[in-house]
């Protein structure tokens, strides 16, 4: 909820930002209701900075049939050793975050003689051409004669970062995580080809976080994760050579505490109660790392921060001018 509150008093120039009971005196306030130069972040297709492209995941548009339900997977798919063969796991942000199962037919390179050969994959492909077929849209419709691919892929062939387009705002971080090119992510995730621990470091950061919180868009309340508003125009900092060592040390650190839990879902090891004390404590070494490259004192406020983050994108795309 936000509220705007107006005053009829001649010369009453005073502004002001209230969090609850507290009141800030600000100098201006920004179209996100923080004390920052007014300054607006718009939509863009390329990184502002010199860093690896994130695109979203695959899209199957095959009403279904490509992909895999476990009690399918467990009954009929494990009994078929051709579609077993061609079996990936598939990660939509739900499957992500809660450690749940959903597999797909990916089926790209497959070699058509083997395909005919299993009388599952022949039903479920047959069934996403007639799918495809009945389209409305003529996109679709063009779709139908090729059933075996998703109507649009971006699978990396490398390990890549997979980002939840939605997460809960509750969760200080929004959890994000290395996978192999073997897992297959839908397009309610963005994936980063390309990226490194030193990337990883920065964009699980409270800095990062703080940004995410300020610009992205929101479903009901949770976060709307994008590459063109959030991702695209985030200023990274220009760390020294020490500085990004340090980054991608406490970032393998996240990745380590994270791996003594392996039962545990991210969504769980992110529930800002129950989050076990050595992936805090990680968290914030990769905080105060992350500041440091930034030459962000580490007292400074969520605030405060923002409004530094809009002066550094202010000073970015004025160069562009």
């Amino acid at each position: 909820m936000v509220i705007v509150g107006f005053s009829t008093a001649e010369n009453n120039n005073e502004k002001s930002l209230y969090s609850g009971e507290q009141r800030q005196a600000a100098k201006n306030i920004s179209p996100y209701l923080v004390d920052a130069p007014t300054v607006f972040v718009e939509s863009r297709n390329k990184p502002l900075c010199d860093v690896p492209e994130m695109s979203k995941g695959n899209i199957p548009v095959d009403g279904g049939n490509l992909i895999v339900e476990p009690d399918v997977y467990d009954n009929v798919v494990v009994k078929d050793t051709i579609a077993l063969k061609y079996c990936r796991k598939l990660l939509g942000a739900k499957e992500f975050l809660n450690n749940t199962r959903r597999y797909c037919l990916w089926l790209v390179d497959a070699d058509a003689a083997e395909l005919r050969k299993s009388h599952f994959i022949m039903y479920r492909l047959k069934a996403c051409t007639e799918f495809r077929e009945k389209s409305p849209k003529a996109a679709t419709r063009k779709y139908a004669m090729t059933p075996t691919l998703f109507m649009e892929i971006r699978q990396p062939q490398m390990n890549y970062i997979l980002v939840p387009r939605h997460s809960s705002e509750n969760r200080r971080y929004i959890p994000m995580d290395f996978l192999s090119p073997k897992i297959i992510s839908t397009d309610a995730n963005s994936i980063i080809p390309n990226a490194t621990l030193y990337h990883f470091g920065i964009l699980m950061s409270n800095v990062h976080m703080a940004w995410v919180r300020v610009v992205c868009g929101r479903l009901e309340m949770r976060y709307r994760y994008s590459n063109d508003i959030v991702y695209n125009n985030f200023p990274w900092p220009a760390p020294t050579d020490a500085q990004k060592q340090t980054i991608e040390q406490t970032a393998k650190a996240i990745l380590d505490a994270r791996a003594k839990y392996p039962d545990a879902s991210l969504a769980d090891l992110y529930d800002e109660t129950a989050m076990p004390p050595e992936l805090r404590k990680a968290h914030q070494a990769n905080d105060r790392a992350v500041m440091a490259a930034y030459h962000f004192d580490t007292k400074i406020s969520e605030a405060e921060c923002v409004a530094r983050l809009m002066e550094m994108y202010r000073g970015l795309t004025d160069k562009e001018k």
